[in-house]
């Protein structure tokens, strides 16, 4: 009979955590190309980033006002890790997009993401590195040398800029995640802290210097960006990614994270016709492996 089980967990369940994992990762994948597109159109990074945080900010604010800030477990530092790593990360990825192909966000966003994560948590929570981890970064570190040399590798040329911007953005992240493991926030809390405050902080600013640009943009694009960037990035992701974690466990849903570079190529083809070269294909498959081995993916056991 076919063996039922996976590892100490059903079949089925196993399924419906890969299912969840691959949903939270397709979002993850389709936001990047959807802000890439709208940059294309009549949007900057400034107004995509402000219908992101007004819609999941005003979305998640009966949330907060019910949970609070968690600032007895953040303390001041902690908060402004959640609320500044959160919304950074989105204005740097924005403006990259200017710069350099989505494929290259895919890779250097969250691709790298996990890697930043576990050198912040090793630096500060003391986490172990492991060998496996360390074949990880050095897969991860050759693909993300291996698009800014096939980018060119000029400094203060186009992409390179971009490319910055996203590793930048991977830092933030890592500030705004290792800030929230260290408070045991749940992600959902974490992300509607940011939002919340990014609402508060970012929009008065935003409307300050750019007043009603949007009203100038179509309608459709509006709408698009406010559901992939507000609602099903900000806030539907980050359920089903709880989901796959709580079904596969934590090492095992996070390395979902590492099939977000490919996604985001393959993505790119039909919607904006980029098509990556072939040093970005392997170096986007190193970096892949890579964040899969570091985020803790099961690997093939020999049998006896």
């Amino acid at each position: 009979m076919a063996d039922l089980t996976v590892g100490s967990r059903t079949a089925a369940q196993y399924l419906r955590g890969v299912l969840y994992g691959l949903a939270a990762v397709s979002i993850w994948s389709g936001w990047i190309v959807v802000a890439r597109l709208g940059l294309r159109t009549s949007l900057t990074p400034w107004d995509i980033a402000a219908l992101r945080f007004g819609v999941a900010g005003l979305l998640l604010l009966p949330y907060v006002m019910r949970k609070g800030l968690a600032f007895e477990r953040l303390g001041w530092i902690g908060l402004a890790a959640i609320v500044v790593g959160g919304g950074a990360p989105v204005l740097l990825a924005n403006a990259g997009l200017l710069f350099a192909p989505a494929a290259h966000a895919g890779a250097l966003f969250p691709g790298v993401m996990p890697l930043a994560v576990a050198v912040l948590a090793a630096a500060i929570l003391h986490e172990p590195f492991t060998d496996a981890k360390k074949l990880g970064f050095v897969l991860i570190l050759l693909g993300v040398l291996a698009i800014a040399w096939n980018a060119g590798g000029a400094v203060g040329s186009g992409q390179t800029i971009g490319h910055a911007l996203f590793l930048g953005s991977a830092v933030a992240w890592a500030c705004y995640t290792v800030a929230m493991r260290r408070a045991r926030l749940d992600g959902l809390h974490a992300a509607a802290v940011a939002a919340v405050g990014a609402l508060f902080i970012y929009i008065p600013v935003y409307f300050a210097v750019e007043g009603i640009s949007l009203a100038k943009a179509p309608r459709e694009d509006l709408v698009l960006q406010a559901i992939v960037q507000g609602l099903l990035t900000a806030i539907v992701s980050l359920v089903f990614y709880g989901r796959a974690v709580s079904l596969l466990g934590a090492s095992s849903g996070a390395a979902f994270a590492a099939l977000s570079p490919a996604l985001t190529a393959v993505m790119a083809i039909p919607v904006l016709g980029e098509w990556p070269t072939a040093i970005d294909w392997i170096a986007i498959a190193g970096i892949s492996t890579g964040v899969y081995v570091v985020s803790g993916g099961p690997l093939p056991q020999r049998r006896s």
